[in-house]
């Protein structure tokens, strides 16, 4: 069954924790501190698969969840790191973030690795917190958390060529005639429900990927009929076949052709800028020359007659698309809203806020912030040094006075992640 899209969750694994531990050997009085450090947590790659075409697998397989690393030991040794997990995806898979929608990486090549989601670093155990004016530090830092995100997986097929046009008018017969591809061929609309692909060998021994895409029909980059579902397999290629019906079936040629050109330019991703071949089909039939000539006398625009049935124009056709290939460098998939596909807009991002103070309900007081959460889990409150740690933290931000500033009254409970304490003026 061939797949396109599907939506996974990965999590990465958390750091290990640093240990607090003191040296007890026989003959050394206070040795000092001899915690180590923790391991690093299991990272989740994405790794590009050719022996996979498709995204069937994660019809099932959902989730994907790195093991933590191993908490520091006595003796200063160190947590073992994690294994990283590796997910195999088709050659031509893009990654986004299903929230916002945020564009993650485009995989292209055999092997070639994205890390979506970063395993935490390990936390350092009380050995580096010695200092000269602290030597039995009774301080270590809990592991970095790893990272939790929902990912949309989207397969955009690595073809040359793409034919496009309504349904049965030919496409899946051309490709059948031009390559070894066997796609289902019959008289009724929609035969082709998924994308196929062919390699397409001249005679001058060149090669190119032609790809048979479903029918649109008007409306597709809307979400009507097939389109909206298949467009995307169009973005990569280099040049477009469009294949327009020019036999007696009682649709207009002509219409046909500007329904499918409007559809191209309003899904987006140049696809109107891009080489385009007009193909004639059909043109065994009786009465196709009638309407070759109308044609190309409405829309100005030279075609290329073949007839997949007598092979009649075939050897053009496959050399023209061949030289396009040759002289068509390919083209961006981002960047597509611009007027210039080439062109880079950086812009400076805000500076992320340290942290932020809600009231969510009377007497409740709500202390939120990737920043400020992050370094509260990885301090280790268990111990008195490490508790000040924390509450120094806070009067550095100075919380207590921006509290009193937004109404806080002495008893009012003061919340940050899974930690509560009492407000006091």
């Amino acid at each position: 069954m061939f797949i396109d899209r599907a939506v996974i969750e990965v999590r990465s694994g958390k750091g290990g924790d640093g240990a607090i531990a003191f040296r007890r050997e026989k003959y050394i009085a206070k040795g000092g501190p001899a915690g180590g450090n923790g391991g690093r947590g299991a990272s989740v790659i994405l790794r590009a698969n050719s022996k996979i075409n498709t995204l069937f697998n994660f019809r099932h397989s959902k989730a994907f969840i790195g093991a933590d690393g191993e908490k520091g030991g006595i003796k200063n040794q160190y947590g073992r790191h994690s294994d990283d997990v590796y997910v195999d995806v088709p050659i031509g898979t893009v990654v986004y973030e299903e929230e916002g929608h945020k564009f993650l990486g485009d995989l292209l090549e055999e092997g070639q690795l994205l890390k979506v989601a970063k395993g935490g670093r390990g936390g350092r155990g009380n050995t580096c917190f010695k200092s000269s004016t602290n030597r039995v530090p009774r301080i270590a830092e809990n592991g970095e958390p790893g990272e939790s995100k929902r990912l949309i997986l989207e397969l955009k097929l690595l073809a040359d060529v793409g034919l496009v046009g309504f349904p049965s008018v030919g496409k899946s017969s051309l490709l059948s005639v031009v390559s070894s591809a066997k796609p289902e061929i019959a008289d009724y609309p929609f035969t082709t429900i998924i994308p196929n692909l062919g390699v397409v060998y001249t005679k001058d021994k060149r090669s190119f990927v032609l790809a048979d895409l479903p029918g649109l029909i008007e409306g597709a980059h809307l979400g009507k009929g097939l389109g909206l579902q298949f467009l995307r397999h169009i973005e990569r290629c280099r040049v477009i076949a469009h294949v327009v019906d020019m036999s007696n079936t009682g649709r207009d040629p002509v219409e046909d052709y500007k329904v499918i050109n409007e559809e191209l330019k309003e899904y987006g991703f140049g696809l109107e800028k891009r080489p385009m071949v007009v193909v004639a089909s059909k043109m065994d039939e009786e009465g196709s020359l009638e309407n070759l000539k109308r044609f190309e006398k409405a829309t100005k625009v030279k075609c290329l007659p073949i007839s997949s049935l007598t092979d009649e124009g075939i050897d053009q056709l496959v050399y023209k698309l061949a030289d396009l290939v040759e002289q068509t460098p390919p083209f961006p998939l981002y960047d597509a809203q611009s007027e210039e596909l080439d062109t880079k807009i950086y812009t400076l991002p805000e500076e992320e806020k340290e942290f932020e103070i809600k009231h969510p309900e009377l007497h409740t007081w709500v202390i939120t912030g990737d920043k400020i959460v992050k370094f509260y889990r990885m301090t280790n409150i268990t111990t008195d040094e490490g508790m000040m740690v924390l509450l120094t933290k806070l009067r550095k931000l100075k919380i207590d006075d921006i509290l009193e500033e937004m109404g806080a009254q002495d008893g009012d409970s003061v919340i940050l992640d899974d930690f509560s304490f009492e407000f006091v003026k």
